[in-house]
């Protein structure tokens, strides 16, 4: 009986030993708010929108103490809309992150679903509005689709070096009898040191489609990305700079395709550039956001745009928060950029948010 008693303790301070060295949290956003647009052929739209300002979400992440400064991580996370209750993008489960990773002295090696450098210079680095609210660079800058995030996707990361990082990303386009085909890789580098933080990232996607039996390949070339972000706090403000450079087909795809004004439909431009200055300053107990933003087209087609954007949050706890955004485009020769937010491509030329973020 004692051998038993003894056999079950060792057992027990084992298994809390083994949980001390792990860790699993659950996270998430839940955000929803009023969203009023204006300036599209439809006529305005008024809806209740779920994550307008960061995109609600809940997710788990992990990580385990392998010995020898080495850990193992993990994140799934999943996209939900406040608005219906449904997940954020059907079909899927952990449609926004899912990754499993080792990290070390040497860096972090990460496999699975995951954002893009060239996304995330842009959204932690370059735009006030963090491409979320109405203010969003999304409305000119191309973040959506596989800029944004890529599936099987290999990560490198070094570790952060006298305020240096880099990292580098693989996506494999797993298309049988030809290894190029859909690939896409990117990069980043950085550096942030006291009130400055700048990066500068790379992303270039391949969109060719390989053969199959009885159907021929599709040559498309390649779409190619380069985007400088910076910003500075100076205190009493923190000023926000990216300029954006877009090359190839498919490598700035608007974010509503549909022929949101009506007329003739606008073109993806295939050769321009954005650039975005914005702000963030302390007002009251809350913050204001704003940036301006420009679209030089050098296509054929000419399709520029201008646009700016204006917020302020108010925080109510270390938690949650109430915002207002307005955003506005000017297009010119009949571009279609629509005024966006950070789940949403947006329906016409004008829009405002009105809403409240929690997060825990």
């Amino acid at each position: 009986m004692n051998k038993k008693v003894i056999a079950a303790a060792v057992l027990a301070c084992c298994a809390a030993g083994a949980s001390a060295q792990t860790s699993v949290a659950i996270y998430g956003i839940m955000d929803a708010a009023f969203v009023g647009e204006h300036g599209g052929a439809a006529g305005t739209a008024n809806k209740i929108t779920s994550g307008a300002a960061s995109a609600s979400r809940i997710g788990f992440r992990g990580t385990e103490d392998l010995g020898n400064g080495m850990s193992a991580l993990f994140v799934l996370e999943t996209g939900v809309r406040i608005d219906t209750g449904a997940v954020d993008a059907a079909g899927t489960i952990f449609n926004r992150q899912a990754l499993v990773g080792l990290k070390s002295r040497a860096g972090t090696l990460t496999i699975g679903r995951q954002y893009t450098p060239w996304h995330n210079a842009l959204a932690q680095v370059g735009d006030p509005f963090g491409t979320g609210y109405a203010g969003t660079s999304k409305n000119l800058f191309p973040d959506s689709g596989t800029n944004v995030r890529t599936s099987n996707t290999v990560i490198y990361a070094v570790p952060a070096t006298m305020g240096f990082t880099a990292d580098l990303a693989y996506s494999a386009g797993e298309q049988a009898g030809d290894s190029e085909a859909g690939r896409q890789m990117g990069a980043s580098i950085g550096y942030a040191n006291g009130p400055l933080n700048v990066r500068l990232a790379y992303n270039h996607k391949n969109n060719e489609v390989a053969a199959a039996p009885g159907i021929p390949a599709v040559t498309r070339g390649s779409g190619r990305n380069t985007l400088l972000a910076a910003n500075y706090d100076f205190k009493v403000v923190k000023a926000y700079f990216a300029y954006g450079v877009d090359k190839g087909f498919n490598s700035a795809p608007l974010g509503n395709a549909s022929n949101p004004y009506g007329g003739v439909a606008p073109t993806a431009s295939t050769d321009g550039n954005e650039i975005l200055v914005g702000l963030s300053a302390p007002v009251g107990t809350g913050t204001v956001l704003a940036s301006v933003m420009r679209k030089d087209d050098r296509t054929a087609f000419n399709q520029d745009a201008r646009a700016w954007g204006i917020g302020y949050v108010h925080p109510l706890s270390k938690r949650t928060n109430l915002y207002a955004a307005y955003g506005s485009i000017d297009n010119r020769n009949g571009a279609g950029y629509t005024v966006a937010n950070n789940s949403e491509s947006g329906t016409g030329d004008r829009a405002y948010n009105l809403g409240v973020r929690h997060s825990f």
